[in-house]
């Protein structure tokens, strides 16, 4: 199989990777982390004019008609500098929906804006009580005339408060979880009866607990067809998985290279740690694990790009499952082996470790995808 890019990927990867060491190191980032909104507005626009936050949509949706794999390709250089700017809940998540579920209108009235950078979006799909299961939904919308009314609870959806578009998962029918009856909705973030509290993740960047009273949204904001929005939400996490399963892999990769490198200049017995034998397999199981995360990224994107389906599907729980082995192995040794200073604030390597560690668990964790495989 030939894993090669083409001119035009190659071309991207050296774009973001040029961002990245250029304009984007450690300090930067931290500095970025700080900001009200917890990212650069500075660096969104930047996006925009580069042509990545077009990247996943065709070029009938006024985007880059980019594929699977170059989404792959923009998020593990993200990965690599732990970039906290909203390209996944915005552009992946909430464009993605639009992607896949929304009518030719809708598109064209909200997915210019999330391209252009003008407007930005957040998925609201988990509650408190779902945990990973996507199809156990409390919230509601109960049809009114020509609108519906939403009541519910939204839990730990990123980008909220900077969201102009919230697109939400409710039951229009069914029970509390069947997949049958969940509808998916455009939700205005300004309107009437949304509520939101705000907090930081541990691993920098923001999410709100989003509660929705009595909003009242026009059924021209349905996404798809009225009680089979589950096919869109499991869509859109399974190619928001990709994502950050090559963002985990960027970050893996920066990981095991710094520790080489420490293990090199790092003194102990009179010679450099990375002398010691037992010190130099942990090191190159760190590597293995990275090659093998990446190879299954690969693979996953492929599927992917083939179409979505069963195939793609397991493709994506695979990869989930191989991070979940993988991401933590590399992030533990990298902290080990830096010693009492991988954990401070100061050193980049407790932070990679930190977003390693929430993509453990985002959108379902090994032993979940791993059921998820052998049903499917």
């Amino acid at each position: 199989m030939d894993f090669s890019f083409t001119d035009e990927q190659n071309l991207l990867q050296e774009s973001v990777a040029r961002f990245i060491q250029n304009d984007y190191d450690f300090e930067t980032r931290q500095k970025n982390c700080s900001e009200s909104a917890g990212f650069n507005a500075g660096n969104w626009s930047t996006f925009a004019e580069l042509g990545w936050l077009g990247v996943p949509f065709s070029e009938e949706d006024g985007g880059f008609g980019g594929s699977a794999v170059d989404t792959m390709i923009l998020m593990e250089q993200f990965g690599k500098g732990l970039v906290v700017e909203p390209f996944l809940p915005s552009v992946i998540m909430a464009g993605g929906a639009l992607k896949a579920g929304g009518n030719a209108e809708q598109k064209e009235k909200l997915l210019g804006g999330i391209i252009d950078g003008s407007v930005q979006g957040a998925f609201a799909y988990a509650e408190p009580q779902s945990r990973y299961n996507l199809a156990d939904v409390t919230t509601s919308a109960v049809a009114e005339g020509d609108s519906f009314k939403l009541n519910g609870h939204k839990a730990v959806v990123l980008n909220a408060q900077n969201a102009d578009i919230i697109i939400v998962s409710a039951r229009t029918s069914g029970a509390q979880r069947d997949e049958a009856g969940i509808s998916v909705f455009v939700v205005d973030a300004n309107a009437l009866g949304v509520s939101r509290r705000d907090y930081p993740t541990v691993d920098g960047l923001r999410a709100s607990e989003v509660v929705l009273e009595n909003v009242s949204v026009p059924g021209s904001d349905l996404l798809g067809t009225l009680d089979e929005g589950f096919a869109v939400v499991e869509q859109v996490i399974d190619e928001a998985i990709l994502a950050i399963g090559a963002e985990a892999v960027g970050a893996m990769e920066v990981l095991y290279k710094n520790t080489v490198e420490y293990c090199k200049t790092r003194e102990q017995f009179g010679q450099p740690i990375g002398k010691f034998q037992v010190l130099q397999h942990r090191m190159v199981d760190m590597f293995m694990e990275h090659e093998q995360s990446k190879s299954i990224l690969f693979m996953a994107a492929i599927r992917l790009d083939e179409g979505y389906g069963p195939v793609a599907q397991k493709a994506v729980s695979a990869l989930k499952v191989q991070l979940g082995k993988s991401a933590r192995f590399v992030g533990q040794s990298a902290v080990q082996l830096h010693g009492g200073m991988g954990m401070t604030e100061e050193l980049n390597i407790g932070h990679y470790f930190k977003r390693l560690t929430s993509i453990l668990t985002l959108f379902g964790n090994a032993d979940f995808h791993l059921k998820r495989f052998g049903r499917l």
